[in-house]
């Protein structure tokens, strides 16, 4: 079984960039997308085969998210049923036989930190929500989850070390996660493995140069352990400031 996560920064631009060769050609069981920026009817994409499911920021151009399956899944939620995390479309998940389904696209605590605070209510609320749906069937979060949690998930650790995305409060956070029971699957696979990243500014040639962080994840409970196969970062594929991750399964 093979999973995806991307974001994409505005699907609409990065279909003009190649999204469907590679989602074709990856040929994904399931297929989520964060940074959609977009409304309900401003694309229309034929993806046969697949069910598509979509959760939209109120404010437009914002946010977003999407999940496209294969397999129709037995329930679908949009959100944390939590009005004040609600509004910018950024959590669906998808309930299959074994297990849950989580795509997220994680507040960005901004320049500034002018965000921090709320970021932290967000990740506690976060928490619980994937530690209750736990207590039914494994989880598998992924996506864009907007820190790098070691110095070795970026490029400039010292330098950014009071930057959103690295703040000790983000990465704190991401531990509390962690030990709450989640695997990082990519770094279950590659402990040790550094230049290894998900994002990359657009200033000063920072992919050219491999400049960049690692914020997009998969995670998974415990349970899920015994049957992963592999977690790749496929940083060649362009089209977006993010590149795709991938999940593979014995299933």
């Amino acid at each position: 079984m093979k999973l995806i996560s991307w974001n994409v920064n505005g699907l609409r631009a990065c279909v003009k960039k190649g999204f469907l060769d590679y989602f074709n050609e990856i040929d994904a069981d399931i297929f989520c997308i964060q940074e959609t920026k977009l409304q309900e009817g401003q694309i229309d994409l034929e993806l046969e085969g697949y069910y598509q499911y979509w959760n939209y920021a109120v404010k437009k151009g914002y946010s977003g998210t999407a999940v496209f399956t294969k397999e129709k899944p037995i329930t679908v939620g949009y959100g944390m049923d939590m009005e004040e995390h609600d509004q910018e479309g950024r959590v669906i998940t998808l309930e299959y036989e074994d297990f849950y389904l989580v795509n997220v696209y994680t507040p960005n605590s901004q320049r500034g930190l002018t965000r921090l605070d709320y970021r932290m209510k967000w990740e506690d609320d976060f928490r619980v929500y994937l530690k209750d749906l736990e207590e039914v069937k494994p989880i598998i979060l992924c996506g864009d989850l907007n820190v790098a949690h070691k110095e070795i998930d970026l490029k400039n650790p010292k330098t950014n070390r009071k930057n959103a995305g690295f703040t000790d409060e983000e990465r704190n956070k991401m531990t509390e996660l962690l030990d709450a029971g989640f695997i990082d699957t990519f770094r279950y696979f590659y402990p040790d493995k550094e230049d290894a990243y998900t994002w990359w500014s657009y200033m000063a040639k920072a992919r050219e140069r491999n400049v960049g962080w690692r914020i997009d994840y998969f995670l998974v409970s415990e349970e899920i352990k015994d049957i992963l196969k592999d977690a790749q970062i496929h940083s060649e594929i362009m089209g977006s400031d993010h590149c795709p991750i991938v999940l593979e399964l014995n299933k």
